[in-house]
């Protein structure tokens, strides 16, 4: 095999160590040992590459090579490369020094997906001034561009995108030079400046022949300027998840090689302009989440290789153009969360391609034209938040033979359909809540077999079917809340697979099962449960399987007993509701003391980002996609909660999934208040009011640093209290009164800002309190007694003092002798007086003295 010259073993799972004995192919010039990810196979020398002197193109992408600090020494001993891919390969870094670069026919170089991990400029693959191609996408690179890159003419693609750690900064010259650039990648960085001066810096050769250009995930700014539309070769225009604005110049109409445009997340404003009509190539067009206006251009129609469009989350009026139904092609609509007006056009169901219609949030009326059965390829279908008249009937659903999704929720339609209907097609999720399909459960609702069901608030009277709980035991989302369904629990919800399950609102009777085997505690996955607001009693099961519970409300019911002892788990690991981030007991009879032990509520003492980014990436990627089925706990989209916090009911939505709540308000809960709870550094509403607590409030509170709402009212709390209090910067409602709290109020800036109409309110009954903004001074505290004491310390003179006693002695003399000198009355009055005392004292004396003198003989 001396004379091999091509080898091919990419996409083989090998595993070990790559063979040293391949550098013996000494006339190879093509060897590719590439795996699609990062896979088994690893080398730790790579050495024998330089005994490869003819070798034109080297891929090991996905082969480990980290620890080899020389890899670009060795590359740079093989000046006939021309192609090294190096991508995944877990290389430590690439700003090693090259005095000399032997590399000058080297025209494609990748290197994304390693981990570099240090500025951009400091890379040695600058010196390679014959590169065309360089990708360094997701390697960590910080720092602003070198200068050096205005020395790459040649460069025809340019992908450094996703390397996010530190902001990078464009000048304005920078790509003057590169006249054959014809892809440019910079996405998901921190680039920063205006967005004009960017384009402005491409040279004038470069207009007219860059094909794609994406920026989108940066933090540009300004307006699009005017001449984006003498870039006439782009086919990729990507700016979407920028700060632009102003309006969409119309010049983009010019753009007609153009096969996607990608202006989503941005703050552009004014109107979609009919030019783009023109743009007859596009397959995908997205301006979704701006600030748009204006109506939508019937010109659209004329796309007729459109696939995509999402308009959505804007503020978009009129109707909908029928000539959108020409988009023959078009698979994905929509329009949701606009001000869109009028019925639904019957020729939008031309588009016999659509798989995904969403037209939720706007202002739909009319009926639902029957021509949407006629779409067989529809797999997800959202008419909910409109204001429709009429019935969905057995025509509207006829031939959806592809439908896995449907939302019709809060949208005024009337599912009419025969008892004994079978639905034709696969659903998966049926959301149906205020679609009036009430009173009684219709029949076919046990044909479906689905996951996700939600039909609340929709009149449903009497008692669950003895079907229901078999054909939804499958779901793992149950919504039924706001009916008026009585009857008890079903005792066998350890078969069930809910993650979450409401049934908040209605008439519900009798205990929380618990058998067979605790039934309810099986229920391992179990991460919403809402049964309040029904008329549940008896205690909370003895849990201790329930991992994954995130939210659990189970207010305003008649429940008993002691805190339940899974709410106690007292290990040294995360405890079985780690994850627990809302909690709501409120409105119970439960007794005894508060758990102190809730530091172990992780999710509440420690902010999870990791679980937050998720959460947020969910979202998004239900924005992008609208799988309506992915949920993740107390975040799911559609949920809607009324929480009792800073004094009144608020109502939450998504942002739910950021809200850490613990309300264990009006039961019958005694002891102290546990030090514990100030270790919940996140927790944003505490709501321990209208129960028996005793003791002091913890010293620590003032760490409770994410604390918005504190109301611990009507207790029998004691003590002063604390100052650290005053701390909470977040705190915004305050409510301490009807306890017997004493001392002095503490004050400080977000204190003194709450309730400014009467701060008094917050600390009412308790006779103890004093200073402001109580109307009772603070023993000792009185300010103008201070003020009398430091003025007396400052006129203090003791020769002063002495002075006025002598004074006062003289004077008081002198006035007795001239009374008695002037008034005889006073005069005889004032010696007999004295003459009856004298006597009196005398014999007084001598008959004691004789007394004294015959008891000592």
């Amino acid at each position: 095999m001396g004379n091999l010259r091509y080898l091919n073993l990419s996409g083989i799972p090998f595993t070990g160590t790559v063979p040293s004995q391949l550098g013996n192919l000494s006339k190879l010039q093509y060897l590719d040992l590439g795996q699609a990810d990062s896979s088994w196979i690893y080398s730790m020398d790579i050495t024998w590459l330089a005994k490869l002197p003819f070798l034109k193109f080297l891929g090991m992408s996905g082969v480990k090579l980290s620890g080899i600090a020389d890899w670009p020494h060795t590359l740079n001993m093989i000046p006939s490369l021309r192609v090294v891919e190096l991508s995944l390969c877990q290389l430590d870094n690439a700003n090693q020094s090259l005095p000399h670069l032997n590399l000058t026919k080297l025209e494609k170089l990748d290197l994304s997906w390693n981990d570099f991990e240090h500025s951009l400029g400091s890379g040695w693959f600058w010196k390679a001034t014959s590169l065309k191609y360089l990708d360094l996408e997701q390697n960590s690179l910080f720092g602003k561009f070198p200068d050096t890159l205005g020395n790459m003419t040649y460069f025809q693609v340019l992908d450094i995108s996703d390397n996010e750690i530190m902001n990078m900064t464009m000048t304005r010259n920078l790509l003057k030079n590169l006249c054959s650039l014809e892809i440019i990648n910079l996405s998901s960085n921190e680039i920063s400046g205006d967005i004009e001066v960017l384009m402005d810096s491409l040279p004038q050769c470069t207009r007219k022949k860059l094909q794609e250009l994406d920026l989108s995930g940066n933090k540009f700014s300004g307006s699009l300027p005017n001449f984006i539309g003498n870039f006439t070769r782009l086919s990729i225009l990507s700016l979407s998840e920028n700060s632009l604005a102003g309006h969409i110049p119309p010049q983009l109409g010019n753009l007609t090689c153009l096969t996607s445009l990608d202006l989503d997340d941005n703050h552009l404003t004014g109107s979609i302009p009919a030019e783009f009509g023109a743009l007859t190539s596009l397959t995908y067009l997205g301006i979704c989440s701006n600030d748009l206006n204006g109506g939508i251009p019937a010109e659209l129609g004329n796309l007729r290789y459109l696939t995509a469009l999402s308009l959505w989350g804007n503020e978009i009026a009129g109707s909908i153009p029928p000539q959108l139904g020409n988009l023959t092609c078009l698979t994905s609509l929509k329009l949701r969360n606009n001000r869109l007006t009028g019925s639904i056009p019957p020729e939008l169901m031309d588009s016999t391609s659509l798989t995904n219609l969403d037209l939720s949030g706007n202002h739909l009326n009319g009926s639902v034209p029957v021509e949407i059965g006629s779409s067989i390829n529809m797999i997800s279908l959202d008419l909910s938040g409109n204001s429709f008249t009429g019935l969905i009937t057995e025509e509207h659903l006829a031939n959806l033979t592809s439908l896995k999704q449907i939302d019709l929720s809060s949208s005024n339609l009337k599912i009419v359909l025969n008892s004994d209907w079978h639905p034709p097609f696969p659903l998966k999720s049926a959301r149906f809540a205020s679609c009036q399909i009430g009173p009684l459960f219709p029949p076919w609702l046990q044909h479906l077999e689905i996951t996700q069901f939600d039909i609340s608030n929709n009149g449903l009277k009497g008692e669950f079917p003895d079907w229901f709980w078999s054909t939804f035991s499958h779901a793992t989302y149950l919504n039924i809340s706001n009916n008026q369904i009585s009857g008890s629990l079903p005792a066998h919800m350890h078969d069930m697979a809910f993650e979450q399950l409401c049934l908040s609102s209605n008439l519900l009777t009798g205990p929380i099962p618990t058998l067979p085997t605790k039934s309810i505690c099986k229920m391992e996955q179990l991460m919403y449960l809402d049964l309040s607001n029904n008329i549940l009693e008896g205690e909370i099961p003895q849990c201790s399987g329930i991992n994954e519970m995130q939210v659990l409300i189970l207010s305003n019911n008649s429940l008993s007993g002691t805190i339940p002892a899974f709410l106690q788990n007292n290990t040294v690991e995360i405890t079985n509701l780690g994850d627990l981030q809302f909690l709501d007991l409120s409105g119970n009879n439960f007794s005894g003391a508060i758990p102190w032990h809730l530091s172990n509520l992780t999710f509440m003492v420690k902010l999870q980002e990791e679980i937050m980014d998720m959460f947020d990436g969910i979202l998004d990627f239900k924005s992008s996609t609208d799988l309506k089925g992915l949920t993740t706990g107390a975040g799911y989209l559609r949920q809607i909660l009324s929480v009792i916090t800073k004094g009144q009911q608020l109502i939450y939505g998504r942002t739910i999934a950021y809200f850490r709540n613990i309300d264990l308000s009006c039961n019958s809960l005694s002891g102290e208040i546990p030090t514990d709870i100030t270790l919940l550094a996140e927790l944003m509403n505490l709501n321990l009011s209208s129960n028996q607590l005793s003791g002091k409030i913890p010293n620590m509170i003032g760490d409770m640093h994410s604390l918005e709402s504190l109301d611990l009212s009507k207790n029998k709390l004691s003590g002063e209290i604390p100052s650290g209090l005053s701390n909470l910067t977040s705190l915004s409602y305050l409510n301490l009164s009807f306890n017997s709290l004493s001392g002095s109020i503490p004050s400080g800036p977000q204190l003194d800002t709450l309730n400014l109409d009467n701060p008094s309110l917050m600390y009412i009954g308790n006779n103890g309190l004093c200073g402001p903004p109580v109307h009772k001074n603070c023993s000792g505290n009185d300010p103008s007694i201070h003020g009398d004491l430091e003025s007396s310390k400052e006129e203090f003179d003791p020769l002063t003092i002495y002075f006025g006693l002598v004074l006062g002695f003289v004077v008081g003399l002198w006035m007795v002798f001239c009374a008695l000198l002037f008034k005889k009355r006073w005069r005889i009055a004032y010696f007999r007086l004295f003459d009856e005392a004298y006597n009196r004292v005398y014999v007084f004396v001598v008959v004691k003295w004789v007394k004294l003198r015959k008891e000592n003989r």
